[in-house]
C-alpha cells in the first residue's frame, strides 16, 4: 500500500489540547479514526464533547495541536470541498421559517451543486433515500415547524446522511428520541458505515447504547484526561465511574451486559 492510500479517508487528531477558559478539557490527545469505525464520544456535562466535535469539524481552533483529514490539515481545506468530505450535525436545529421537510433535507446537498445551484434529480433522490432510511418517507411534504422535537431530530440526521460525506460528526443525535427511534437511528448509522471509506463519530449519554452499537469509544473526563479504544475496553465500570464521579457496575444476563449505578449504602442517621 502506498503512502497516499494509507492516509486516505482518515481523521487524525495530533497533540490536540482543548481549553475552556482556564480549564483544560483535553490535553495532548493523539488518535486516528479509521473508515468502518463508529466512535461514541462520552463524558459528563462540560467535559468537552461539543468542543471536540466542533474542533474535529474545523469550526474551532485548538489551544495546541491540529486536526488532519486525509493527511491535510482541516483548516487548509477549501470550504466547499470540506463540506463534501465531512458533515456536522449540531445539538439543536433552529427553524426560522416554514419549509417542507424535503426542502430542509435538500439544503445539505448544497456542497454538491454546480452552475446555478438548482437541485438535480439525483439530489432529490438522495434526499428521499435519506428520509426513507430513517422511516420519514411520509414526512417529505410536512412543514418542518409542525414537527415534534424528536421528529425534527430525525430530519436533521436525514439531512446529514443526504450530504453524502464520508465522515459524520454528530453532536447528541439521539436527543429527544424515544428508545425505539434511538435504536433505529443507530442501526441506520451502522449500516451506512459499511459503505466504502465511511466513519461516524457521535456524542451520547447512554453508555449502554454506545456499548451495543459503537465499535470504539472516546471517554472524556473533562480534566485533560481521555481514554480511547475499542468500546468494551473504554466504557468499563472503573473508567466510567471515574469519569462520571459515581460508582457503576456491570451486570450480565446471558450475552447481554449493562452498566448501572451501584447501590450505595444509606448514610447512618441518629434515631429520632
Amino acid at each position: 500500500m502506498n503512502a497516499r492510500a494509507a492516509i486516505e479517508y482518515t481523521l487524525h487528531a495530533d497533540g490536540l489540547t482543548l481549553r475552556a477558559g482556564l480549564r483544560t478539557l483535553l490535553d495532548d490527545f493523539t488518535q486516528t479514526f479509521h473508515p468502518g469505525e463508529v466512535w461514541c464520544i462520552a463524558g459528563p456535562n462540560g467535559a468537552g464533547k461539543t468542543t471536540l466535535i466542533s474542533t474535529l469539524a474545523g469550526l474551532l481552533h485548538p489551544a495546541k495541536g491540529h486536526v488532519e483529514l486525509d493527511g491535510r490539515r482541516v483548516n487548509e481545506w477549501p470550504l466547499a470541498r470540506l463540506a463534501q468530505r465531512r458533515a456536522l450535525m449540531p445539538q439543536a436545529s433552529h427553524d426560522a421559517f416554514s419549509a417542507s421537510v424535503l426542502d430542509i433535507v435538500l439544503l445539505n446537498r448544497f456542497p454538491h451543486l454546480a452552475g446555478w445551484g438548482w437541485e438535480r434529480d439525483e439530489d432529490r433522490a438522495a434526499a428521499h433515500d435519506a428520509l426513507d432510511t430513517l422511516g420519514l418517507a411520509d414526512f417529505a411534504s410536512r412543514d418542518v415547524l409542525s414537527l415534534s422535537g424528536g421528529e425534527r431530530q430525525r430530519v436533521a440526521l436525514a439531512a446529514v446522511l443526504c450530504q453524502d460525506a464520508p465522515l459524520l460528526l454528530l453532536d447528541e443525535p439521539l436527543a429527544h428520541l424515544d428508545l425505539h427511534h434511538q435504536i433505529d437511528c443507530l442501526e441506520a448509522l451502522n449500516t451506512w458505515t459499511r459503505g466504502a471509506g465511511r466513519t461516524v463519530m457521535f456524542s451520547c449519554h447512554d453508555l449502554n447504547l454506545a456499548r451495543r452499537f459503537a465499535t470504539h469509544a472516546l471517554l472524556l473526563e473533562g480534566n485533560g484526561v481521555a481514554h480511547a479504544g475499542p468500546v468494551r475496553d473504554v466504557l468499563t465500570p472503573s473508567l466510567a465511574s471515574r469519569a462520571f464521579g459515581y460508582p457503576l457496575v456491570l451486570i450480565r444476563d446471558g450475552d447481554d451486559e449493562a452498566l448501572i449505578p451501584a447501590t450505595r449504602p444509606l448514610a447512618r442517621t441518629d434515631p429520632a
